[in-house]
């Protein structure tokens, strides 16, 4: 099935992106305006930077800002979620509090802006009438079920509070779907990671925070053994599938979930090595750098790896990153930016 996303995009279309300011959606907003689409971006800064949307604005090339819309603001707040809505065809949804971690601490914020935001962003799209919303989902919703790779029909017991949100939302996004006519699609996310990823905080994803450590020399912390292994998936990959996930047609598209990665494992004692390689051509004294390894943290699941099947055959979504090929892309961009 899938879509030619170069003919498609030909045709000019509003989008939103809320999580604008954030690692993947700065990522959408790029790709968007690169294209020639108009943009609306949403976002509070809790977690995005007005940075990111500047580095994606001047990377979509001379003209892009014409065409792109800012709306400062919180998903949580109705209001806002309909006043960036309004005249949109295609909402891609990515503002959330991410982090298991983050959400045992807090389930309260996490289910503000993971639940509640996510009913007003509903709203507002029903309202707005508009042609598809896509939404983040996360690999997290499988939960305890054991079976490799993952499939989409096939899930758990959700682990964190985290975990809980992004189930709620799948099953908010199908009933929309049924009740008012509104064409979801929810993709879950495996372990996203690329430029802009914010390598900062106690919250921050593995891949940026040791990619960050490695290039001041400093060890990076792994949890548990090592062994843990995770789909991890570039974020060109991600961007690819929320495009076609917008405007791929044919029966059996919309009310359903999408598992978006490589389809590959990576241990963490791998992952570590790879990324120490590419930061060993910089800071050769790294190269032989070995981690601090720490308990495990709550929460977290042994092994990830998804099926990608219902996304080829549905989306005509195809990876266009290996792992190694993302890492590269990354540390070489993070080395860039500081100047390491």
């Amino acid at each position: 099935m899938g879509v030619d996303l170069t003919a498609r995009l030909r045709e000019k279309r509003r989008w939103l992106v809320t999580g604008a300011a954030g690692f993947i959606g700065s990522h959408l907003v790029e790709a968007l305006l690169g294209a020639g689409q108009d943009v609306v971006g949403l976002d509070s800064f809790v977690t995005g930077y007005r940075a990111n949307l500047d580095d994606a604005v001047k990377r979509a090339g001379a003209g892009a800002g014409d065409r792109f819309r800012f709306v400062e603001g919180d998903i949580a707040d109705l209001d806002t979620c309909g006043r960036a809505t309004q005249t949109c065809d295609f909402v891609l949804h990515q503002a959330a509090l991410g982090s298991v971690p983050r959400s045992i601490k807090d389930p309260l914020a996490s289910h503000r802006a993971n639940v509640d935001g996510f009913l007003h962003m509903l709203v507002a799209a029903r309202d707005a009438k508009v042609k598809r919303f896509v939404y983040a989902s996360s690999s997290s919703v499988y939960g305890d079920h054991p079976v490799l790779p993952k499939v989409e029909a096939q899930t758990g017991r959700v682990l964190s509070p985290y975990a809980a949100t992004k189930h709620i939302n799948e099953v908010y996004a199908g009933v929309f779907e049924r009740t008012y006519g509104l064409p979801t699609v929810g993709l879950r996310y495996f372990n996203v990671f690329g430029p802009r990823q914010d390598p900062n905080g106690a919250y921050a994803a593995v891949i940026p925070r040791w990619l960050a450590a490695l290039a001041r020399g400093e060890a990076c912390e792994i949890n548990g053994d090592g062994l843990t292994s995770r789909d991890f998936c570039f974020v060109a990959n991600a961007v690819q599938a929320n495009l076609r996930a917008a405007l791929a047609e044919g029966p059996g598209v919309t009310d359903g979930v999408y598992n978006v990665a490589v389809g590959h494992r990576t241990s963490l004692n791998e992952l570590y090595a790879l990324i120490r390689t590419h930061v060993a051509k910089v800071k050769p004294q790294v190269k032989d750098l070995p981690p601090r390894y720490q308990p495990e943290r709550p929460g977290d699941i042994r092994d990830s790896q998804a099926d990608i099947t219902r996304a080829r055959e549905r989306l005509g979504y195809l990876p266009t990153h290996t792992v190694a090929q993302g890492l590269e892309e990354t540390v070489r961009a993070y080395l860039e930016e500081t100047r390491v």
